[in-house]
């Protein structure tokens, strides 16, 4: 039996608009509501919640239960942190603060097994391989694998050109506030000059044959960054949903009641 395949990667390779949420309270419970929420795909993010390789084994399974492709943004793009997400189960992970193709190369070569890569060889015991189940595991995974790496400073921009072509990856994510942060902007993603820089990495990504993506919970912009070019884009968090939902709410109730 091979790798299943990851919608998340046909659809990117199709040219699909797909939307979806980035999950940060690390709970398989949330996971599971957003998973059947509408969205196209859903990300766990351990680089600012708290999941560690448990937490995302367990989302994982939260997201196929109710049949939601499912992506996971690691803390940092080391071997041995790709390599535990996707013994876990992840098909698609995100690095966080790519600057340069050395970075995206050692990425590359960290998700995939040899010797397209150097990604450690436990097919037998993982839940990837359905604990060894997937007779045909190492030999069809590397196809289903799908790379973005974040593009979120000025010198990824300044060097998205040999980031974009660096073979195995399959999606450059541009992260807009830290993106402003380190342009000067801190707080104001929308300043004209982080607008051009973000404009120019989705123009150069697309150049290099390669999909972008998006951050944004601002419905208003959504069609902007679509005619950039974006086909991937995170149009909600949990956190953010909640936070905001439970203000409201309060708000609300105590106008109503004063």
């Amino acid at each position: 039996m091979p790798a299943a395949q990851n919608p998340i990667k046909a659809k990117l390779a199709a040219g699909d608009m797909q939307i979806g949420a980035f999950l940060d309270l690390a709970s398989p419970i949330v996971a599971e509501i957003a998973g059947s929420a509408g969205f196209d795909w859903c990300l766990i993010d351990a680089e600012h919640g708290p999941s560690d390789t448990a937490l995302i084994r367990d989302q994982l399974v939260a997201l196929a239960a109710v049949g939601c492709p499912a992506a996971v943004r690691v803390p940092v793009g080391e071997p041995w942190v790709l390599k535990r997400a996707l013994d876990v189960g992840a098909q698609t992970v995100l690095v966080p603060m790519v600057d340069t193709a050395q970075q995206a190369a050692v990425a590359a070569r960290a998700v995939r097994y040899p010797p397209e890569g150097n990604r450690g060889l436990a097919a037998g015991v993982v839940r990837a391989s359905g604990y060894g189940a997937m007779a045909d595991y190492m030999h069809t995974a590397n196809d289903q694998i799908c790379l973005m790496v974040q593009a979120e400073s000025r010198a990824a921009v300044d060097n998205i050109d040999a980031i974009a072509a660096t073979p195995g990856v399959d999606c450059i994510f541009v992260g807009p506030s830290d993106l402003a942060a380190d342009m000067g902007y801190l707080g104001n993603p929308g300043a004209p000059e982080v607008r051009d820089a973000i404009k120019h990495v989705m123009a150069r990504t697309q150049a290099a044959g390669k999909a972008a993506a998006m951050f944004c919970v601002e419905p208003a912009q959504l069609a902007a960054y679509r005619d950039m070019g974006a086909t991937l884009i995170a149009v909600a968090s949990d956190i953010g949903m909640l936070g905001a939902g439970l203000r409201d709410r309060a708000a609300e109730a105590r106008k109503r009641l004063s």
